[in-house]
């Protein structure tokens, strides 16, 4: 019996470790697809509030920034350009928001929430990630939005979207 032990534990560990290789690189295919979804420029439009660059609003640790939005996502917002108090966003919406080193720079980063309740890396019904301009996540899809779900959770109910009380 005693010598099974062993064996057993080494069988353990190698099934630990084999999920989590898998789990990592469902991650990544995750964050990849994402980036590749933001980068496709086409049917995406600009949120009224942030038309230009705007600078930081309260607490956001994104910076300077402006804010878009996929067709999906575009389909829920009223004439005024906002998601009605207490409705949600539908499935497949993309919201991203660009964030650029000063008022006049460059992008350096983007901030993205895609509406995918039943993937397996949502947090609250979203997809979360930031990405450098290369494409490689600064947060991966994998964090299901730990540390932003907190702070997206204002006040005013908008789907954990904060841009249209900020802004």
């Amino acid at each position: 019996m005693k010598k099974h032990i062993p064996i057993l534990i080494i069988l353990f560990a190698i099934i630990v470790v084999q999920q989590s290789c898998t789990t990592d690189k469902e991650s990544l295919s995750t964050d990849v697809n994402l980036y590749q979804e933001i980068g496709r420029s086409n049917g995406y439009r600009y949120y009224a509030g942030t038309p230009g660059i705007t600078t930081r609003v309260g607490n956001s640790p994104h910076g300077f920034e402006r804010v878009r939005f996929n067709a999906t996502a575009q389909a829920a917002l009223d004439s005024t350009g906002k998601l009605p108090p207490g409705t949600s966003f539908p499935s497949g919406s993309i919201i991203v928001k660009e964030i650029y080193t000063s008022a006049t720079g460059s992008i350096n980063q983007y901030a993205v929430m895609k509406k995918d309740p039943g993937n397996s890396s949502s947090g609250s019904g979203y997809l979360w990630a930031e990405f450098k301009t290369d494409g490689s996540a600064s947060f991966s899809t994998s964090k299901k939005g730990n540390g932003c779900i907190s702070c997206h959770s204002g006040s005013v109910n908008r789907d954990l979207i904060r841009s249209f009380d900020l802004h």
